[in-house]
C-alpha cells in the first residue's frame, strides 16, 4: 500500500470524505505536504440533504471549489410548509446549490489531486503513534494528524477526545426522485415529529430527506402525511434507493490534543435541518489550515467554537418548532403576516445578520405572535 509514497508527510488526513478533502486542500494552500487515507474508494456517498447554503458556497469557493462547474442546481431561498400554509424568503445575497453527494465528492477529489494532495484510497489506518500513523501495518511519519472520519470517528477515540458538552441525535433517510424541481427554493415540510427536507439537485431531480427522532420511520411511512407532495413524488418515481444515517447535534469539549485535530462531523455537528453541515466543514478546513500555519491548535479550538455558535442557535430554534406544533403554527403564521421577519431570520441563518439584530428580530416576532 505504501509503495511509491513518501514515508513522511506534514499533514496526514484520516478520512477522504468532503471534510478530509477540504482540510487537505486548505493545508496545501498553506504550503504543507499533505496525504489523505480512506479505506473506501471514490465516490463516497452519505445520506444528507445535499443542499449548500450561500455561506457554504462562499466557503467552498475560497478553497477553489466551484460548485456550478459540477452541474449543481441553484436555489434562491427557503420555503417552510406546514399543512396548507407555506412561507418563503430569498437569501439576502447569493444563491445556494443542490448537488448529489457523489458528484460533490468527485469534484473535491479532483480538486485535491490538482492541488498536489497524495491520495491513499482503500487504505486502512490502524492506529496513531506519537510521530505518525500506522497504515496497512506500516508506519508513516506525520507532523500533524487530522481526523476527518465522520460522526463515529475512531481518531476521536484514539486521541481521547470523545468527551461531549452536548450530544443528541435524530435519524435521516434520503431518496432521489426523477422530477423537475417545481420551485427555486429549498423546502422544509413540517409534520408532528418529523420533517421532509427537499433540495433540487439538477434540472430533473429532487433530493428528499426524512428527519425524525424515530429510527423506525421511513419515507414511505410518512409521505401520506403530506398528500400533495406524496402525489407529486408517486408520479415521479424514485431515482435512488433509500439511504439512512444519523443526524447528530454534538459539541465536543475539545477538538484537538497534541498533534491531532478533528474536522467535520468527527469534530461535532449540528442537526441536519439547518443545512449547515457542508458549510461548517469548509469553514473548519480553512480555520485548521490557519492554525497549522501558526503552529497553534488552540486558535483552531477558538475558531471552531465561534463557527459553531450560529448553526447551533438555528438548530435549537428549528428543533423547538419540531417539538411544539402549536408554537410552530403561530410562528409560521407570524412569518406569513410579516414576511420581513422570515427574511431577517434567514439572513441570520446564512451569516448576514448579527446576534444583536437577531434579538431585535426575536422581539418583533414575539410581538407579532401575541397580536395574531
Amino acid at each position: 500500500m505504501m509503495s511509491g509514497l513518501a514515508q513522511s508527510t506534514d499533514v496526514f488526513v484520516i478520512g477522504g470524505g468532503p471534510a478530509g478533502l477540504a482540510a487537505a486542500i486548505a493545508a496545501r494552500h498553506r504550503g504543507f505536504d499533505v496525504t489523505v487515507a480512506d479505506r473506501s474508494q471514490p465516490p463516497i456517498d452519505k445520506a444528507c440533504g445535499e443542499g449548500i447554503m450561500p455561506d457554504g458556497v462562499a466557503a467552498a469557493r475560497a478553497l477553489g471549489i466551484s460548485l456550478d462547474e459540477a452541474g449543481a442546481r441553484p436555489f434562491r431561498g427557503i420555503r417552510f410548509c406546514d399543512r396548507d400554509l407555506a412561507v418563503e424568503a430569498a437569501f439576502p445575497q447569493g444563491v445556494g446549490f443542490g448537488i448529489r453527494r457523489t458528484a460533490l465528492h468527485e469534484l473535491m477529489a479532483e480538486r485535491a489531486a490538482q492541488a498536489g494532495v497524495r491520495m491513499m484510497w482503500g487504505a486502512s489506518v490502524t492506529g496513531l503513534e506519537r510521530d505518525g500513523v500506522r497504515v496497512a501495518g506500516e508506519f508513516l511519519r506525520a507532523r500533524w494528524i487530522v481526523g476527518a472520519d465522520g460522526g463515529n470517528s475512531v481518531v476521536r477515540r484514539w486521541a481521547g477526545l470523545d468527551a461531549c458538552a452536548r450530544d443528541s441525535r435524530r435519524y435521516g433517510f434520503r431518496r432521489h426522485y426523477r422530477i423537475a424541481p417545481w420551485s427555486d427554493f429549498m423546502e422544509i415540510h413540517w409534520s408532528d415529529g418529523c420533517q421532509l427536507y427537499l433540495t433540487p439537485v439538477s434540472d430533473a431531480e429532487v433530493c428528499v430527506v426524512l428527519i425524525s427522532s424515530d429510527r423506525r420511520q421511513r419515507l414511505d411511512h410518512v409521505l401520506p402525511r403530506f398528500p400533495l407532495l406524496a402525489q407529486r413524488l408517486a408520479a415521479a418515481g424514485a431515482a435512488s434507493s433509500e439511504r439512512g444515517g444519523v443526524s447528530a447535534s454534538r459539541r465536543l469539549a475539545r477538538v484537538w490534543r497534541g498533534n491531532v485535530a478533528l474536522v467535520g462531523d468527527a469534530s461535532g455537528s449540528v442537526d441536519a435541518i439547518t443545512g449547515e453541515g457542508l458549510c461548517l466543514l469548509f469553514q473548519h478546513a480553512v480555520a485548521l489550515a490557519d492554525a497549522l500555519a501558526a503552529d497553534d491548535l488552540e486558535s483552531y479550538q477558538a475558531a471552531h467554537r465561534r463557527l459553531g455558535r450560529r448553526p447551533e442557535l438555528m438548530a435549537d430554534l428549528m428543533l423547538l418548532l419540531d417539538r411544539h406544533g402549536r408554537l410552530r403554527s403561530r410562528v409560521l403564521h407570524a412569518f406569513a403576516a410579516r414576511p420581513s421577519l422570515l427574511s431577517r431570520m434567514l439572513a441570520l441563518h446564512v451569516g448576514e445578520l448579527s446576534f444583536f439584530d437577531t434579538a431585535a428580530n426575536g422581539l418583533a416576532l414575539g410581538w407579532r405572535m401575541l397580536t395574531l
